[in-house]
């Protein structure tokens, strides 16, 4: 499971409690800087300092967020934590989904596939949901249907000889020759870190299912290294230039290492390679030319921009305003808290400024659908059952590529988010137009 602030869900007891107390710490801390209701929100001080964090150069032309990320539906749960009324989804009723993160969609066989995080329900304790949908209008949000076992409780991802228990998690997907891979973090281990728990996940795996996801077999080790999480987009190599071979379908991967302590890093596999590990090269800087110089060794590796705070991550080329869109999750420092965008003409960059595409506090979060601590402020009534002081948390933006709308000076991008507390997935969009 990607968690927020390094929580995930877990039924040992003593965990839980260290894990809220930290939780509470920061959540607090965050709260008294990020409300700023004396002082203003704080806002230009804020996008002064991620500037500075951003990459030496930047593309010519800049995209700007003219409509900040919103709500349009929780996808699963029984009820909407902030409205009251059913969900469109009904997951408890129709497969014992009480609860789950990510959401991670990607295109397979004519449907939009979503691979989700430690659900929490009728079946396998941390176990990982799929569902599909062919709903292509999410402005009143998303059907979706849960591949389920005869009783009708969701299924889960299961791959022989690899651990998918608590924080192990699918987080990709994509689809070649008509067969589905999967990529899913693994090997999660604790460290202490100046007085907190700190959760990462130090493998992750390739995988295949020959069946649309009903089971799959192990393929390789991907990565222990820069390629934890993994965001993957699917390019007609005609169109492009600069990657290591110039015909057939590739696969640009973005991948992050150590869990929200990490740079993002680039790499590319050609499609029709896709079952061999060996295939894949990674972008290792620009020439004297600016042209990109790709590698065999992982440790090559070069960070696209430096801000080392990601974990998961999601990357997305938008068709209509030609740029590649990446989102991310930063925590835990004030000046970049929230859904993190930038924007790039190629996949190596140069990559924008970021902007925060949706904060917490100023874009309806806290009091609306996501939890405020109750030792903050009552506010709102959205979280789980005895969770009335854990904070609630931004995490998970993950794109609907072949979603989005618009014309070629503006478009409308479409991602699922988590919130921890309560423990669901809202469907969000946010509009951008070229500057």
């Amino acid at each position: 499971m990607n968690r927020y602030l390094y929580i995930g869900v877990t039924q040992n007891k003593a965990l839980r409690e260290r894990l809220l107390s930290v939780c509470l710490v920061i959540g607090f801390l965050l709260a008294m800087v990020l409300t700023g209701q004396a002082a203003g929100d704080g806002s230009d001080g804020q996008d002064q300092a991620i500037a500075k964090m951003a990459a030496p150069s930047a593309p010519a032309e800049k995209i700007v967020v003219v409509a900040r990320a919103t709500k349009i539906v929780q996808l699963v749960g029984e009820v909407d934590h902030e409205t009251g009324e059913p969900t469109l989804n009904r997951t408890w009723t129709r497969y014992r989904i009480y609860g789950a993160d990510l959401g991670v969609p990607f295109r397979h066989e004519g449907r939009t596939y979503l691979l989700f995080g430690d659900t929490v329900g009728g079946g396998p304790s941390d176990g990982d949901a799929v569902a599909y949908t062919t709903d292509t209008s999410p402005d009143d949000g998303i059907e979706l249907e849960f591949l389920h076992d005869a009783s009708g409780i969701y299924k889960t991802v299961k791959i022989p000889g690899v651990s998918l228990d608590a924080f192990e998690v699918p987080m990709e997907g994509t689809s070649v020759n008509g067969r589905m891979f999967i990529y899913c973090a693994t090997d999660h281990t604790t460290e202490e870190e100046k007085g907190e728990t700190i959760h990462l996940m130090n493998r992750s795996v390739v995988a295949v299912s020959d069946d649309d996801g009903w089971s799959f077999t192990y393929l390789y080790d991907l990565s222990t290294l820069h390629f934890i999480n993994v965001s993957i987009v699917e390019v007609d190599l005609a169109d492009w230039g600069g990657f290591p071979q110039g015909q057939g379908t590739g696969l640009v991967i973005f991948g992050s290492g150590r869990y929200r302590q990490s740079d993002v890093r680039l790499a590319f596999q050609p499609a029709e390679e896709i079952e061999s590990k060996e295939s894949i090269r990674y972008f290792a800087g620009l020439d004297s030319a600016n042209q990109p110089i790709w590698s065999r060794k992982e440790e090559d590796a070069q960070a696209l921009f430096h801000q080392p705070c990601v974990g998961e991550v999601s990357v997305s080329y938008n068709r209509f305003i030609d740029k590649w869109i990446m989102l991310y999750n930063c925590c835990c420092d004030e000046r970049t808290r929230g859904i993190n965008m930038r924007t790039a003409d190629q996949p190596w960059g140069p990559w924008s400024d970021t902007q925060i595409i949706f904060h917490p506090w100023r874009d309806n979060g806290y009091c609306h659908f996501m939890h405020t601590n109750w030792e903050f402020r009552r506010c709102d009534s959205v979280h789980d059952e005895n969770r009335e002081n854990e904070w609630g948390g931004e995490y998970g933006p993950y794109q609907f590529e072949h979603l989005a709308i618009g014309n070629d000076s503006t478009t409308t991008i479409y991602f699922s988010m988590s919130t921890w507390n309560p423990y669901t997935i809202v469907l969000m969009k946010a509009t951008l137009q070229k500057k």
